[in-house]
């Protein structure tokens, strides 16, 4: 799967001063641009305000009605100077878009610096800023300071503000599942929902003794169990799992998609052990791998804040997310560490088909043959990006960092899926977030998006961070 490109709501700051053909212009190349890129956009017609642009207030009010009678239909503004444009106007116009801003401005060419046709766009970018921030209008400014929209600088630009946008509207308004009451052995990854909520975050909370009432009410020839079947086989590999286990298995994927389905869940977090493998002699870590190559950040042991994480930061990538352990040094190396778990990893992150086990960790506790969904396998090699969540005093706290997975052998015998980590200075992140309280959890995704993920979180979310 890969998620929709964001759709540009496009404004064009007019000073009267400096020549209509600068704005035709701008109209036309930003708008091409774009759409080559892959974007949607909506531009104001041309005869609503002069030239289709935005002056003085009056054209301002214009253009927010404009917005408004579009709410839903795009992801971010791009605010275009193809000259040095008006401040005031743009606040007017601007102070309720409700969705992230990128201020760009048209450089100026030395051989075109005649009154008649001198942009001035360079100083107009500063008055922009200046005045949205007395208005404590958010925005988004990019290098270099002025850029052509037909240059290779401004589609860098726009990948940015792409995924910066991802991420703030994916995470304002989204719903996550709490799948199982968190007991005492999960103590680690508490969480205050209200905090969660403040921000926008929706926690909605399941019985577990519901989730498996539903899965034994299910009949075996359902129709949504053999879509769900097949489904699972073109997922991975199934060696030994007996047959009953992988009916369980197939209908536990049901009951998980309706209600996901039911609660308009945008990500869930499920207690993964004891209960399921007690009563349904299953794990659910195959269904988290399927959900998650799906986009449906699905977390374990009840973590709901990486399981927000997760979201973000597959939000910010256009890739996959996965919920791993910070689980074991990788022999004296201090700048790699084993990341592990027992198999929610998706298929598109892992090198090569997994092949499903039973648990024979909890089946230290629960004896062979009760635990089987293990997804085993390799994490690919690749540049990830980092993160965690927890909550303190009403307040979001992430840490994110940049890393990659390497090609580093691990152990046969090692159990479930698990790569290896290699980051500069792991031993002052390790140190940061296990001072900080963060959970044993890290959630990850594929590229180096820490950038645009920060300022989502940070700038337009108001959520705290830590670069790591």
């Amino acid at each position: 799967m890969t998620l929709d490109k964001t759709t540009f709501a496009l404004f064009f700051g007019n000073r009267g001063l400096f020549p209509a053909s600068l704005i035709a212009d701008a109209r036309r190349e930003l708008a091409g641009t774009l759409e080559r890129l892959g974007h949607r956009v909506l531009m104001l017609d041309d005869n609503a305000t002069r030239y289709g642009a935005v002056e003085t207030p009056k054209e301002g009010a214009v253009y927010a009605d404009f917005l408004r009678q579009n709410r839903g239909k795009y992801g971010g503004v791009i605010l275009c100077l193809p000259n040095f444009g008006d401040e005031t106007g743009a606040v007017a116009a601007l102070k309720d878009a409700g969705v992230p801003i990128l201020i760009q401005a048209y450089p100026d060419e030395l051989n075109r610096m005649a009154p008649e046709v001198r942009r001035d766009s360079f100083c107009g970018k500063f008055s922009i800023m200046d005045v949205f921030y007395q208005y404590g209008v958010k925005f988004t400014a990019l290098k270099p300071h002025v850029v052509h929209p037909t240059s290779d600088a401004f589609a860098q630009n726009v990948d940015y503000f792409d995924r910066m946008c991802r991420v703030v509207n994916g995470l304002r308004n989204m719903t996550v599942g709490a799948i199982g009451a968190r007991t005492t052995p999960f103590k680690t990854v508490r969480i205050d929902e209200l905090a969660l909520q403040r921000h926008g975050i929706t926690v909605e909370t399941v019985d577990m003794a519901d989730v498996i009432g539903r899965v034994r009410e299910l009949a075996d020839d359902a129709p949504a169990v053999a879509a769900k079947s097949d489904a699972l086989r073109s997922h991975t590999r199934w060696g030994e799992t007996p047959p009953p286990a992988f009916l369980t298995i197939a209908k536990l994927g049901v009951v998980l998609d309706q209600l996901i389905e039911e609660m308009g869940l945008d990500a869930l977090a499920i207690r993964c052990w004891l209960e399921l493998q007690k009563q349904l002699g299953i794990s659910p870590c195959v269904l988290l791998s399927e959900l998650n190559d799906r986009f449906i950040a699905a977390a374990c042991e009840v973590d709901v804040g990486n399981a927000v994480t997760m979201r973000a930061l597959s939000l910010a990538s256009g890739y996959a997310p996965a919920c791993l352990d910070w689980n074991n040094n990788y022999g004296n190396d201090d700048e790699q560490c084993i990341l592990f778990h027992c198999g929610p990893v998706p298929q598109s992150l892992m090198a090569g088909k997994g092949c499903v086990t039973d648990h024979s960790i909890l089946a230290n506790v629960t004896g062979p043959g009760c635990g089987w969904g293990c997804n085993q396998g390799r994490i690919m090699p690749m540049p990830v990006t980092v993160g965690g969540l927890m909550t303190e005093a009403g307040r979001m706290k992430f840490y994110v960092g940049e890393g990659r997975i390497t090609d580093d052998e691990i152990p046969p015998e090692f159990f479930g899926c698990a790569g290896v980590f290699e980051q500069e200075h792991l031993q002052d992140t390790l140190l940061t977030i296990g001072k900080q309280g963060h959970r044993h959890h890290v959630s990850l995704t594929r590229g180096h998006v820490a950038a645009p993920l920060v300022e989502a979180l940070e700038g337009y979310l108001g959520c705290d961070v830590t670069r790591v």
